[in-house]
């Protein structure tokens, strides 16, 4: 090889050389800290996104309980009291168990888990008062009370009404477990911190009894 060939070619390494470190110190310069930058952010980033999605769902949830609760009162405060002293398929008066039925149907149509609450047994828990648990496939206990007897004070303008008048109506209670996600990232940003995996949403509609 000639002596221009043999500069051509020591000058042509060099220059690859030259732009290879360039490029490399370029990478540790710029991509190296972005890259190191979003595996720090990631875990943080990961968390506000199941959390965000999960205190929504969980007030999505709350709206839906406390529409079923709604239904399962009106429905109870149209139901007969003359067989509260007798119990039907459930365990409870056959009034109290169409309203259980109510509530059950209510939560499938509203895409919530049942618990199983369509085949659970009445249990007398008070004067004129049923109480319903399920936790069937659940991550915690669904509870659904119906008090027939309920008494509360309604006031009224006076005249021409007398300031206070009590009322009897139905007061329905409902306890639905709600099963957290953010409990399985949050460790992420708090290594060793436990949080609740299920909480319970409850909601309370009371009507007055109308037969």
């Amino acid at each position: 090889m000639s002596l221009a060939g043999k500069f051509r070619s020591s000058e042509y390494r060099w220059l690859c050389a030259r732009a290879l470190s360039a490029m490399w110190a370029n990478l540790r310069r710029n991509e190296g800290a972005e890259i190191l930058e979003f595996a720090i952010s990631l875990p943080l980033l990961i968390v506000v996104a199941v959390g965000v999605f999960d205190f929504g769902s969980a007030f999505t949830v709350k709206q839906k309980v406390g529409n079923i609760a709604l239904q399962g009162a009106r429905v109870a405060s149209n139901q007969p009291t003359a067989d509260l002293s007798l119990n039907g398929a459930c365990s409870a008066p056959a009034s109290i168990c169409s309203v259980r039925d109510v509530v059950e149907s209510n939560l499938v149509a509203s895409k919530l888990n049942d618990c199983g609450l369509g085949t659970a047994a009445g249990a007398p828990s008070g004067s004129l008062s049923w109480t319903f648990t399920a936790n069937a496939g659940c991550g915690g206990t669904l509870t659904l009370r119906i008090e027939r007897g309920y008494v509360y004070t309604a006031t009224l303008p006076n005249p021409p009404f007398q300031a206070n008048y009590s009322i009897e109506g139905t007061r329905v209670t409902l306890n639905y477990p709600y099963q957290w996600q953010f409990n399985r990232v949050a460790p992420l940003i708090a290594p060793g911190a436990t949080y609740p995996a299920t909480t319970q949403i409850s909601s309370v509609a009371i009507m007055q009894n109308l037969n």
